[in-house]
């Protein structure tokens, strides 16, 4: 089968591209390169260098290849930047994302994977989300993801296409081959990762006073991995099933900041110290997934979802990449 991939010169893209082409499929790629790297994209992948809003050259393309299936990831993703640029996420993710859809769908392409983000959520009272969630954005990033899943359910349901949006959780980890990982991307474990290797070794917490056990902001992690075996199985179902999805990607178990970073601390012989600092705006005291949706469509089971398996893949990526020298026993 062949398969769209857009932003597949990102963390997930290229993680996604990844696991495709061992599965054997023919993977496309398209990326601007504009928050992505060459060096990730697989290269057994083809490529083409353009924005999903270049009509000219996505036409061209489109009207020499049958694609199967697309999987739609290309987006600007740093929701503190969103905050202060609102009108870049909106027109970049949403506006880009209906130029690209519209097209894909002129050229008979209906079968589509959508990335989105479990940030559409409001905050609740027990950090517990699921897909019946009161939907409330409080960020640009997420608002741009949330046009973009209307935009694609209005889309399909006039031309009789077919969906499944992943709202993930937070990812983190790396591909266990160390082929492709995070790299600009601004994470808790990479950046626990690259202040034990700096020399002051003074690690920021934002926010110590949230309604959690001990204070600081609790997520909801999945690995990588696991996250890109999620869209092969929404390209199984979406093979044999009509009826369209909107499907939590998360284990349903949430580590709070502070848990995270006595991992770490008990695992690695360099120290690190903790530095409060004030809430960040837009975080939210805790998200954790309910993902029965996920598991009873899908029959899904994570295999990597050890928070030390999402550890260690994160530091022998990070090691490669920045020719960091300490171990994670």
């Amino acid at each position: 089968m062949k398969i769209l991939i857009t932003g597949g010169a990102g963390y997930i893209g290229s993680t996604v591209s990844n696991f495709f082409l061992d599965l054997g499929f023919d993977v496309t790629v398209i990326d601007n390169l504009s928050t992505g790297y060459k060096f990730l994209i697989p290269k057994n992948a083809k490529f083409i260098k353009t924005d999903i809003s270049n009509k000219k050259i996505l036409k061209k393309n489109f009207a020499n290849n049958r694609y199967d299936f697309v999987i739609h990831l290309a987006a600007f993703t740093k929701i503190e930047e969103s905050i202060k640029r609102p009108s870049k996420y909106i027109i970049n993710n949403h506006h880009k994302s209906k130029i690209f859809l519209d097209l894909c769908f002129k050229f008979n392409f209906k079968r589509i994977i959508f990335s989105s983000t479990a940030a559409v959520y409001s905050n609740s009272k027990k950090g517990l989300v699921s897909e019946n969630s009161f939907i409330n954005p409080n960020n640009p990033y997420a608002k741009s993801k949330l046009l973009t899943e209307r935009f694609l359910k209005k889309k399909c349901k006039s031309q009789k296409g077919q969906y499944v949006i992943l709202r993930y959780f937070n990812v983190a980890g790396a591909d266990i081959k160390s082929r492709s990982g995070s790299i600009y991307q601004d994470s808790l474990i990479k950046n626990i990762i690259n202040t034990i290797f700096k020399k002051d070794k003074v690690f920021n917490i934002y926010g110590s006073n949230y309604a959690t056990n001990d204070g600081t902001a609790i997520r909801d992690y999945i690995h990588v991995m696991d996250l890109a075996s999620i869209h092969f199985y929404a390209l199984k179902y979406l093979l044999k099933n009509k009826k369209n999805l909107v499907l939590n990607c998360g284990y349903g178990q949430g580590f709070s900041v502070n848990q995270i970073v006595e991992i770490f601390k008990r695992n690695f012989t360099k120290k690190l110290f903790v530095k409060y600092l004030p809430r960040r705006k837009g975080d939210l005291p805790c998200v954790i997934s309910v993902n029965k949706k996920l598991k009873n469509y899908f029959k899904w089971r994570p295999i990597y979802n050890n928070i030390s398996e999402i550890l260690k893949s994160e530091l022998a990526w990070q090691k490669k990449i920045n020719n960091l020298t300490f171990n994670y026993k």
